[in-house]
């Protein structure tokens, strides 16, 4: 079976953008080649990515370009070509097709389709997006976080998961630091009962 991780750039509060539209762009983020080069590495072992339709929007526009530009570093470039060619599930209820090596699921049974993912997968299954992960973690079905944290307090913004009110115990597996202050935690999500 296969675990769903939730990977996201977050601030020393748990904001992942401090304005709409931000997650990846914002000024407070310090993404140098090192972290990106991580980036990569993670990226490259994913078995599938599911992304919601933002972030899955934000990323068909900048990723699949970003492969062949000359005028980028080696290792945007190489981003781009694992995000191209890696499988990924698109989460969308306004969308019914995308390219990219994209399967598009969506509707009242997303749920419930990407249950049937997990388990017919095996390995990680990276997710993008905090609507898309508030779900899962919701339904029981988020197995991990990988968040990689800033060192900035944004004081407001969208958070980690949206409109989610519980406690969640969670046990760290892993933990690094990078250029400029960057940290990298993953953490395991415990079963509730």
């Amino acid at each position: 079976m296969g675990r769903f991780v939730y990977w996201m750039n977050v601030s020393l509060d748990l904001r992942i953008e401090q304005v709409p539209g931000d997650d990846g762009a914002g000024e407070w983020l310090r993404i140098g080649e090192e972290l990106h080069r991580e980036f990569n590495a993670r990226a490259r072992e994913l078995a599938v990515m599911v992304q919601g339709r933002v972030i899955f929007e934000t990323m068909e526009e900048y990723w699949p370009r970003a492969r062949t530009d000359e005028t980028l570093p080696d290792f945007l470039r190489e981003y781009g070509e694992i995000w191209t060619d890696t499988p990924k599930v698109l989460v969308s209820r306004t969308r019914s097709r995308a390219d990219f090596n994209t399967r598009v699921i969506g509707g009242d049974h997303a749920i419930e389709q990407l249950a049937a993912l997990r388990a017919e997968t095996e390995g990680a299954i990276g997710v993008g997006g905090a609507n898309l992960a508030t779900q899962l973690l919701r339904a029981g079905l988020l197995d991990e976080l990988l968040l990689f944290t800033h060192p900035a307090i944004l004081g407001f913004g969208r958070p980690l998961f949206d409109d989610y009110d519980r406690p969640i115990e969670l046990d760290l597996l892993e933990q690094r630091s990078f250029e400029q202050g960057v940290t990298m935690h993953r953490y395991s999500i415990r079963c509730e009962g």
